[in-house]
């Protein structure tokens, strides 16, 4: 039997008997505006994180808080184009540094993490 038929009859073999196929697939921030690790001159207006993956707004999450602590987010995210590009909006920001946490679930149900920071100068 020559290699191609050998896989075309094991892959028939694997459908055949009901074996999962697995795709793992998570949604990672790729890039983000202001990019991680910034330091920019003019205050955003919002905070945009670029996923690999597409998500589930409903279930995905950005916060922006000050170096105290405070929130300085407008709350609720949304998407910004297709389902890989999540943005919320932000109040007036002073110069200081500025935490960025956000939560994600892909659209496979994978769960994903991650914070970063940046800083707008005087």
């Amino acid at each position: 039997m020559n290699s191609r038929r050998l896989v075309t009859a094991s892959l028939c073999s694997l459908i055949a008997t009901g074996a999962p196929v697995v795709a793992s697939a998570h949604a990672f921030l790729q890039s983000s505006m202001p990019a991680v690790g910034s330091t920019v001159r003019v205050a955003p207006t919002e905070v945009r994180i670029t996923f690999t993956e597409g998500i589930e707004p409903a279930f995905t999450t950005i916060q922006i808080t000050d170096a105290q602590g405070g929130r300085v987010d407008r709350g609720r995210g949304h998407l910004e184009g297709d389902d890989t590009n999540f943005a919320i909006g932000l109040t007036m920001l002073p110069p200081g540094a500025y935490h960025v946490t956000w939560r994600a679930i892909a659209t496979d149900t994978h769960r994903t993490q991650g914070a970063f920071t940046f800083t707008v100068a005087p």
